[in-house]
């Protein structure tokens, strides 16, 4: 359920795997997704079981309605109309404040000043990172007192360079907008490394302790991948501070 967990001064990051949940096929299990066609309460109760296995209340969980862009939002308690903000990046500097990103294939990217007391959550996929989501991120952390050189980045579970393949326009366009960015699949392809482009953009705007998860989505059966089976769930990253 679980797959990864590390903690650091107070800042606390953990994934999800798929396993677990209550979700049938082609969701199955923990699907963390509530706009994927999966059954609304069986979404319910995986968010409950992921929230109860980190040790948190579901309901104070933020989430996002992500749409592949580079706005920031700032969370400091529940959504004004109980509805998740449209937005690709959440951050917040209030202690006990859970923040989720939903991934199946896009780098999941969580951050945490623990010095400061702010973390955030963003979701980091080709048009997010060549729109600038995570240099945006980074920013908005600053403006709540976050120092780039004290931020700890943590990636989770995505698609690799060696199996997205695209285009060689877009492979270009990638290189051109994030350098570094533009790789070579499997096949000897175009292909875009999106964690290294999130690595890049990190460095760019003075994080210097980033760690990338190893893990790819599509070749791992542990985890959601739409690359690989197009209709599928949701795995999720969370970052949150210890209450103040």
């Amino acid at each position: 359920m679980i797959g990864n967990r590390e903690s650091s001064g107070g800042a606390h990051f953990a994934f999800t795997d798929r396993w677990g949940g209550v979700s049938a096929a082609p969701y199955a299990m923990l699907n963390l997704g509530g706009a994927v066609g999966d059954d609304p309460a069986a979404v319910r109760t995986n968010r409950g079981l992921a929230a109860a296995a980190l040790g948190l209340d579901p309901a104070a969980v933020r989430w996002m309605r992500q749409v592949h862009g580079r706005d920031v939002v700032v969370a400091d308690g529940p959504p004004p109309d109980g509805e998740p903000p449209t937005a690709d990046a959440l951050v917040t500097a209030r202690g006990g404040l859970p923040l989720a990103v939903l991934t199946a294939d896009c780098t999941p990217l969580l951050l945490a000043d623990p010095v400061a007391g702010v973390v955030a959550a963003a979701h980091a996929g080709r048009p997010g990172l060549l729109a600038g989501v995570v240099p945006a991120t980074v920013e908005a952390m600053r403006a709540l007192g976050a120092d780039p050189a004290r931020i700890v980045a943590r990636t989770g579970p995505t698609v690799c360079a060696r199996c997205y393949e695209v285009p060689a326009a877009l492979r270009d366009e990638a290189e051109r907008t994030v350098p570094g960015s533009g790789a070579v699949s499997a096949d000897g392809t175009p292909a875009i490394d999106i964690p290294a482009g999130v690595r890049a953009q990190l460095a760019a705007s003075g994080v210097r302790d980033i760690a990338l998860s190893p893990v790819c989505t599509r070749e791992s059966a542990d985890h959601f991948s739409y690359r690989r089976d197009r209709t599928t769930g949701r795995q999720a990253g969370y970052v949150w501070l210890d209450p103040s």
